[in-house]
């Protein structure tokens, strides 16, 4: 893209809060005008009119390159879209001239989408063969730290099996510069079949720099097993094939958006480390969405069945803070939790325990004020022990504390982000538990949840 022409004096015009062009310099009106606008209209300019809502909604200045269509190509902008109480008020520079075309991906990228659009998990390389990526909860799921793979060998983390002809496909390709795609192996920490198959990559210079590599797992011989009641099958098949067909192209998106942001492979211009910052996280909501869905299926089967076994509510809750430490920090929010100490027995199923408390503190730190603090208390009442989750948010009204536990329900549903399943999963899942989560809010005065299992003694 074509640097800022800082020549050009800057073009100025005004949106009111309804995204109305109500006010334009000559360019910028007859750039409108030409895209179909007029004064008194919504601006009819795409780039810019989504510039201008995003700095609405968030309430900060946004500053980034846009490009727009015209009616002899397209125009390289950059825009100032700056919220205040009559609207938001733009500047725009740059207005560089460029050929609307652009060239496709090179082959050996859309060969890589090609290869892995079927594949469990993702991998790729280093030209040494050093994992340089692994797919997002790719270890998680299969008993490996992906952290600690990453700059590993290969072979640290697959035993490489070979053909019926008693070769490696991998080490053929790694010759001749090709595509495999049956290369055998096993997972080394759990010993699961897998199927690799792999295309190479090149740097500028045309030299080899390593694979774009997909694995898919090799299922066991099939056990069989009760059927499930014929009006559940298709909630079944739904989750299954939702979560396979969107996870893993999702988590490569998550990867390589958050690989741009942080400019891992060399300096990059900020308006597009910004773009890439926004794509992962758009992503993560919809990875979240994907997680709420499947959850909503499992929940909703009239034979889903949690497990009873011991576990420690003051232990899962501070485990549960510790994962949104992060997402805490990002919005200047303390998180009280238990002392290393505390300990609280009860009954229920760890892993569903965690996801409850993980979504109770994660609300807790999205609704509080910057500087605020969310608090984890412990307590036990009788043959009841109970997890309280606080914040300083602004508050849920009675009229909506009900509301916010029914499905596709939020507390503000003005706001962006969020599926409206977290607080309804969590309840089914916490009474599926033998407890429950109740709230005690008022407006402007925060809000207290409390998540219950029996006390185990």
């Amino acid at each position: 893209m074509n640097a800022v022409d800082s020549s050009l004096p800057p073009v100025r015009g005004l949106l009111d809060p309804d995204g109305r062009l109500i006010e334009a310099d000559q360019r910028l009106n007859d750039l409108n005008t030409r895209a179909g606008g007029a004064i008194g209209m919504p601006i009819a300019i795409p780039q810019v009119a989504t510039l201008a809502r995003l700095a609405q909604r968030l309430g900060i200045l946004i500053s980034r390159g846009a490009v727009a269509g015209d009616d002899d190509g397209d125009i390289d902008l950059w825009v100032r879209a700056n919220p205040g109480a009559e609207g938001v008020r733009l500047e725009i520079t740059g207005w560089r001239a460029r050929s609307p075309w652009r060239p496709g991906a090179p082959e050996g990228e859309r060969e890589g989408d090609f290869l892995r659009s079927g594949a469990d998990w993702l991998w790729e390389t280093d030209a040494a063969l050093r994992l340089s990526f692994l797919s997002v909860n790719a270890g998680a799921k299969h008993g490996f730290d992906a952290g600690d793979m990453l700059g590993q060998p290969l072979t640290r983390l697959f035993v490489l099996g070979e053909d019926r002809e008693g070769q490696f496909p991998i080490l053929g390709s790694l010759a001749m510069r090709q595509r495999f795609d049956d290369q055998r192996a096993t997972i080394r920490a759990t010993g699961q079949a897998v199927r690799l198959a792999a295309t190479p990559r090149t740097d500028r210079q045309g030299a080899f720099a390593g694979f774009i590599g997909a694995t898919h797992m090799i299922d066991p011989e099939p056990v069989a097993a009760a059927p499930f009641p014929e009006n559940e099958g298709i909630s079944g098949a739904f989750a299954a094939r939702l979560d396979s067909a969107l996870r893993n192209p999702l988590g490569r998106i998550i990867a390589n958006a958050d690989s741009i942001n942080a400019q891992s492979e060399g300096p990059l211009r900020q308006d597009y480390a910004d773009y890439a910052a926004d794509i992962a996280s758009a992503g993560r909501h919809l990875m979240g969405l994907v997680d709420d869905l499947v959850d909503l299926q499992a929940i909703e089967r009239p034979d889903f069945r949690v497990a009873s076994e011991a576990v420690d509510l003051a232990d899962v809750s501070r485990r549960a803070a510790g994962l949104l430490g992060v997402r805490a920090s990002d919005a200047k929010v303390k998180i009280d939790k238990p002392a290393p100490e505390d300990m609280l027995p009860a009954t229920g199923e760890f892993r569903r325990a965690l996801q409850v408390l993980v979504n109770l503190i994660g609300n807790a730190v999205r609704y509080s004020p910057a500087d605020g603090m969310v608090w984890i208390r412990t307590e036990r009442e009788g043959d009841i022990a109970a997890v309280i989750v606080a914040d300083q948010g602004k508050g849920i009204a009675l009229d909506d504390q009900k509301r916010i536990f029914e499905k596709f329900e939020r507390v503000d549903p003005r706001e962006a982000g969020g599926s409206g399943l977290g607080l309804y999963i969590a309840r089914r899942l916490a009474r599926a538990m033998g407890g429950d989560i109740t709230v005690d809010s008022a407006p402007g005065q925060g809000a207290r949840f409390v998540f219950t299992l029996p006390y185990r003694e």
